[in-house]
């Protein structure tokens, strides 16, 4: 593999990482599981999910900043 190659990996495995951890947190833990009828429903489904993914690693950043 060239070293152009390797790079190019590398950088998107960065970016990869981040957008999959988030995927494992909402279908393990959260127990997300998309069960509706309809793309609106969907999207609203996975809106709160956001939503409710957001807002628990904002409590847990702000009680790792309020300790420090």
């Amino acid at each position: 593999m060239s070293a152009r190659t390797r790079k190019a990996n590398a950088a998107k495995s960065v970016v990869r990482s981040c957008v999959e951890h988030v995927f494992a947190r909402q279908k393990g833990p959260m127990g997300m599981a998309i069960r509706t009828i309809g793309m609106a429903r969907a999207k609203a489904t996975i809106t709160l999910a956001n939503m409710a993914y957001n807002m628990n690693r904002w409590r847990w950043l702000d009680s790792r900043t309020a300790s420090a």
